[in-house]
C-alpha cells in the first residue's frame, strides 16, 4: 500500500470518488430511517431538519418565484450569504432537481467534498492512503456530520469544507513553490466571504501562522514574499472586484521586480503588505469581538438591562471533555490519539502547524459550545489516521503494517456509524403544524406579521408569508417584547403592545423596537415599567392599524416556555428577576393511588391537593384536565383544592402531558389562550386551531 509514495491523478481521482460515494451513502441513512413516515413529507418530499434552513430557503424561494418580497429581512440573506444563496438558486432554476429537492439533499452534495482536500493533504505528504482513510473518517464524525446531513440546509455545509480547502492552497505553496499556485490561495480567500464571512477570523489565524512559517523557515526564497503579499491582498476587507484587479497587478509586477530587487527590499514590501492587511482587515477586532461575543454571560449593561440570548443557547454554552471528543472525532480516545497524531505529524511535518488554529477552536468549544467542534473535525480525522500510519511503520513486514494500518483507520469509522444510525433527527415541523401555517397563509397578506418566539420565525415566514418581529439571527432585545407579550396575565397589554411594536418596528425603517418604545440609553430613557402599565389601559391611544398582526402559539413552545419567560421577566432597570416562576412540563411515570409521580420527580397527590418539588410541599389552588375535541376546541374539567393555594396543576389529556405551574404563570397569554384556549373576543380572534398551534388574529 505504501509502496509508491504518490499516486497518479487517475488513481487519486479514484479515492476521491470513492470516499466521496461513501459520505453521501452514509447520509441516505437518515432517509431510509424516515421515507415511510407520512408525517415528515410536503409537496411530496423530506421536509428539512433544521430551522435555520427556512431562512436561506424563504431567501431562494423569494427569488425564484417573487413570494416574501414584503419580508424586510430578506435582503439580509443575500447580502451575507450570496455563494449559498445563488449555489441553491441555480441548482432550483436550471436543473431537473425541484426547489424542495435541492433544499433537501444540497448539505449532503456539497458536504461531501471535504473528502478531495482531505485526500489532496495525503498527496502532499507523499501518503495518499492516510489522505483517503481520513477523507472517509473526516466526512462522518459526528459534529460534521451533525451539521451537514441530509435536511440540515445551512452554511455549514460550505464552512469547513472551504476553510480546509484554503488551508490545503496554504500548504501546496510552500509544498510546490510554483509562483501560480498562489493565484489558486488568492481565488479562494476572494471566494470564501462570499460563502461563510463568520469563519474569517479562522483565515486570518492560518495566514498569520502561514507568514510567519515562511518568513523564520523560507525567508531566502523570493516566492515567499510575493505569496504573501498576494495572500495579504486577498484578504482585505474592501470590494473583491478592488482586490481581484490588484492580485494580477501585483503579481505581474513582484514577477518582473524578482530578477531585479533582492531580498531585503522584497521584505520591505511583505511588511507593508502585512500592515495594510491589518488596516483593511480589521484582524484584531474580528478575531477579540468572535472570542467576547461567545464567552460573555448575562444581561446588557449599558442603558437598559436586558437579557442576552447567548446564555440560553445551548450550542454556545459550556460543554463537557467527553461531549467535545465525540464530537470532533468519535471518541475520547479518539481526540488524545488525533492530538498526539497532530503533534507528530507538525514535528514531521512543520507547516501543519498553520492548522492550528482549527485544532485549537475546536478545544475551545468546551468553553464557548458546541459550534465550535466542527472546525477540528477534518484535522483531527488527518492526524489521528497518520498517526495510525507513523504506528504501522514499527512493523517490519509490509503486509502486517498495511493490515495494522487498514484495521485501525476503519476502526475509527464505528462510533461515528453508530452514532449516525442512532441520530432519528426529526423534521422542524410536521405535516400537520405545515398546514395550520398554511391556512394562516391563506387567511393572511405578505405585509402582515406573525407575532411568536424567534426558534419558528423562519417556518412562519416560509409557509405563511408573513413577516416577524425577531428571528434567529435577529434576537436581541426584542425578544423582552415577545416574552412580554407571551407572559402577561393582561389581555390589553397583550394586544396593545402586539400593535404598537409592529407599527413602530414598520414606521422605524426596521430597528430594535424595545430600544425605539424605550429609548434605551438616551438622556429620555423611560421607566418601562411605569410604560408597560400604560398599555394595560383599553383607552391606550394605540398608531393607525396598517396591517393585520397574528400571535403564533405552538405546541412545540411548551417545553421552552421557561426559558421564554426568562427574557421579560426582568426589571429592565436593574436587571432583577421580577419574581421566581414556575413551569414545568412533565409526564407521569408512575401513579400508586392518589400519588402521581412525574418525570421530573415533582409528585402530585391528587386527593390532598398537593405538590412535592424537592422537599418542599406546595398547595394546589386547583387542578384541571384538558382535552381537544374533533372541532380544535378545548374542554376543561376543573377541581378546585386550596383558595390559599400558589400552584395549578394542569392534565393535557389529548398530549399525557403534566404541567406544574405558579397562579400568575397560569393566567399568562399562552396558558390561557393554548393550553386553555380561553381569550377575549374583544381582543382576539381565533382563526386556526389545532393540537399543534392555535393562531389568533389581533383585532385592535
Amino acid at each position: 500500500m505504501f509502496k509508491n509514495n504518490q499516486l497518479g491523478w487517475s488513481e487519486l481521482t479514484l479515492l476521491m470518488l470513492v470516499a466521496y460515494i461513501f459520505s453521501f451513502a452514509i447520509r441516505l441513512i437518515w432517509i431510509f430511517q424516515f421515507q415511510d413516515n407520512p408525517n415528515f413529507y410536503w409537496n411530496g418530499q423530506f421536509m428539512i431538519n433544521t430551522n435555520d434552513g427556512y431562512f436561506f430557503a424563504t431567501a431562494v424561494e423569494s427569488m425564484l418565484t417573487g413570494a416574501h418580497v414584503e419580508n424586510p429581512r430578506m435582503d439580509i440573506a443575500l447580502n451575507s450569504y450570496p455563494g449559498f444563496i445563488y449555489t441553491s438558486y441555480f441548482l432550483a432554476k436550471y436543473t431537473p432537481m425541484s426547489f424542495e429537492t435541492v433544499v433537501l439533499y444540497l448539505p449532503a452534495i456539497i458536504s461531501s467534498l471535504v473528502v478531495i482536500p482531505l485526500v489532496l493533504f495525503g498527496q502532499l505528504i507523499k501518503l495518499p492512503w492516510v489522505g483517503f482513510f481520513s477523507a472517509l473518517l473526516g466526512s462522518i464524525v459526528w459534529s460534521y456530520y451533525n451539521r451537514t446531513m441530509i435536511g440540515y440546509y445551512d452554511t455549514d455545509m460550505f464552512s469547513v469544507l472551504l476553510q480546509i480547502t484554503v488551508l490545503y492552497f496554504f500548504l501546496w505553496t510552500i509544498y510546490d513553490k510554483k509562483d501560480k499556485n498562489v493565484l489558486w490561495l488568492a481565488a479562494s480567500l476572494l471566494l470564501y466571504p462570499f460563502f461563510y464571512p463568520q469563519g474569517l477570523s479562522l483565515i486570518y489565524a492560518m495566514f498569520i501562522l502561514w507568514t510567519f512559517y515562511q518568513l523564520i523557515f523560507q525567508k531566502k526564497d523570493q516566492n515567499s514574499y510575493l505569496f504573501i503579499i498576494v495572500a495579504s491582498v486577498a484578504l482585505w476587507g474592501v470590494p473583491i472586484w478592488g482586490k481581484a484587479i490588484t492580485i494580477l497587478i501585483i503579481f505581474l509586477f513582484l514577477e518582473k521586480l524578482k530578477e531585479r530587487v533582492d531580498n531585503k527590499r522584497f521584505l520591505y514590501l511583505t511588511v507593508g503588505a502585512i500592515f495594510v492587511f491589518f488596516f483593511f482587515g480589521d484582524v484584531f477586532h474580528l478575531i477579540f469581538e468572535k472570542l467576547n461575543g461567545y464567552l460573555d454571560r448575562g444581561v446588557e449593561t449599558k442603558g437598559l438591562h436586558f437579557y442576552q440570548v447567548i446564555q440560553t443557547v445551548r450550542e454556545a454554552g459550556k460543554i463537557s471533555w467527553e461531549t467535545v471528543s465525540n464530537r470532533i472525532i468519535g471518541h475520547p480516545v479518539l481526540l488524545l490519539l488525533a492530538l498526539i497524531g497532530y503533534m507528530v505529524l507538525v514535528m514531521k511535518h512543520k507547516l501543519f502547524v498553520v492548522a492550528l488554529p482549527l485544532i485549537g477552536v475546536g478545544v475551545f468549544a468546551h468553553w464557548a459550545g458546541l459550534r465550535f467542534t466542527v472546525f477540528a473535525v477534518p484535522v483531527a480525522s488527518f492526524s489521528v489516521i497518520y498517526l495510525f500510519y507513523v504506528l504501522s511503520t514499527f512493523f517490519k513486514d509490509k503486509k502486517v503494517m498495511s493490515i495494522v494500518f487498514v484495521f485501525f483507520s476503519l476502526l475509527t469509522l464505528v462510533p461515528n456509524i453508530q452514532h449516525i444510525i442512532k441520530y432519528k433527527v426529526p423534521t422542524v415541523l410536521n405535516k400537520a403544524e405545515v398546514q395550520d401555517l398554511e391556512k394562516l397563509n391563506i387567511l393572511s397578506t405578505g405585509k402582515d406579521y406573525t407575532l411568536s418566539w424567534w426558534d419558528y420565525a423562519y417556518p412562519i415566514w416560509y409557509y405563511s408569508d408573513t413577516s416577524t418581529l425577531i428571528d434567529g439571527s435577529k434576537h436581541h432585545n426584542d425578544n423582552f417584547i415577545i416574552s412580554k407579550i407571551m407572559q402577561t396575565t393582561s389581555p390589553e397589554l397583550a394586544v396593545n403592545l402586539s400593535r404598537l411594536a409592529v407599527e413602530t418596528y414598520v414606521d422605524s425603517n426596521y430597528s430594535i423596537v424595545a430600544d425605539t418604545l424605550f429609548k434605551n440609553g438616551e438622556k429620555n430613557q423611560l421607566d418601562p415599567n411605569v410604560f408597560l402599565e400604560e398599555l394595560k389601559s383599553e383607552s391606550y391611544n394605540l398608531p393607525k392599524k396598517t396591517r393585520d398582526i397574528y400571535l403564533y402559539l405552538p405546541y412545540r413552545m411548551l417545553n421552552i416556555f421557561p426559558t421564554v419567560n426568562i427574557f421579560a421577566n426582568l426589571d429592565l432597570m436593574t436587571g432583577k428577576a421580577l419574581r421566581s416562576m414556575i413551569f414545568y412540563p412533565a409526564r407521569a411515570v408512575q401513579q400508586q393511588k392518589n400519588m402521581i409521580t412525574l418525570q421530573n420527580g415533582i409528585k402530585f397527590d391528587s386527593q390532598k391537593g398537593e405538590v412535592l418539588i424537592g422537599r418542599e410541599t406546595r398547595k394546589v389552588k386547583y387542578f384541571i384536565v384538558t382535552s381537544n375535541n374533533a372541532n380544535g376546541d378545548i374542554q376543561l374539567q376543573s377541581q378546585y383544592y386550596h383558595a390559599n393555594g400558589s400552584l395549578v396543576v394542569l392534565y393535557m389529556k389529548s398530549y399525557g402531558q403534566f404541567v406544574v405551574m405558579d397562579n400568575e404563570t397560569f393566567h399568562s397569554t399562552y396558558v390561557q389562550m393554548f393550553l386553555l384556549g380561553k381569550y377575549d373576543k374583544k381582543l382576539f380572534e381565533l382563526v386556526v386551531s389545532s393540537p399543534y398551534s392555535r393562531i389568533y388574529k389581533i383585532k385592535k
